[in-house]
């Protein structure tokens, strides 16, 4: 079964994918264009049925993959940005360097990252930029722990010793032999991140601070939906299952890295 995680990861993460850059061609309507048939039920015509307004909601949740997966690897591709440098610098350099740094990362991530990107996202307002800003904020902490760790553990070794002893520079011995070395457990915690900010972000769209309508987005349509299970349950159900298959496929990809 382990043998199959990253096969079925990597599945999961390619439909998703396919769907989002596909989405003008698969969708079978315009999602953003409304009609009298509101509420219907699933049928030949909307397989998914329709929403409030008369949107098609397959052709909204096709669309949503969008919305989501800018903001999941926008925020991961930012976390890595920030996390990395500082976590390398930090092991490297140690001393006073990692002194100042390890109390700023305790500090954010003793703070639980949803009620964090909670807060950030009232103070300056949720959309596509603010989201992926706030969630990489939110994120890099644990990506600087991460890459710290693996380099204090790699400095010691013989061979950067051995860089050292020949006259290596600090920079060319990070760029040259401590980076190559921790690439794959950096790959691992970027689909890790990437989970994350699709899972968190739909909780901020569920609370009314993710990307405004009447842009598709998973997590607001499963909140649209919430006042209507009782008449099409599908309006909440199929957007929340588009979200747990593609964190779980990212999941599935950067355990398997690991």
């Amino acid at each position: 079964m382990r043998r199959l995680r990253p096969v079925i990861g990597l599945l999961l993460i390619a439909a998703f994918v396919a769907m989002a850059l596909l989405a003008s061609v698969i969708a079978p309507y315009d999602p953003f264009k409304s009609s009298v048939e509101v509420i219907d039920p699933p049928s030949a015509r909307h397989l998914l049925g329709t929403d409030e307004l008369g949107r098609d909601i397959l052709s909204r949740v096709i669309y949503g993959a969008r919305t989501s997966l800018i903001i999941g690897l926008g925020a991961a591709i930012c976390a890595m940005g920030i996390g990395v440098p500082v976590g390398l610098v930090a092991g490297y350099f140690g001393g006073r360097v990692d002194m100042l740094v390890v109390p700023l990362i305790d500090l954010f991530i003793a703070l639980p990252g949803l009620v964090l990107a909670l807060i950030i996202t009232v103070m300056v307002g949720p959309n596509l930029l603010n989201l992926v800003l706030v969630l990489g904020f939110v994120m890099w902490p644990s990506v600087a722990r991460l890459v710290r760790g693996q380099t204090l553990a790699l400095r010691e070794t013989l061979y950067i010793e051995a860089a050292r002893a020949v006259g290596g520079g600090s920079a060319w011995i990070i760029r040259r032999h401590v980076w190559p070395n921790i690439m794959r457990v950096v790959a691992a915690q970027f689909a890790v991140s990437v989970s994350f900010a699709i899972f968190t972000s739909a909780s901020l769209s569920f609370l009314g601070l993710g990307i405004p309508p009447p842009t598709p987005d998973w997590g607001g349509l499963v909140r649209a939906g919430f006042d209507f299970l009782s008449l099409n349950p599908l309006m909440s159900l199929a957007p929340g299952a588009t979200v747990t298959a593609t964190v779980m496929g990212f999941y599935l990809t950067g355990s398997s890295v690991r």
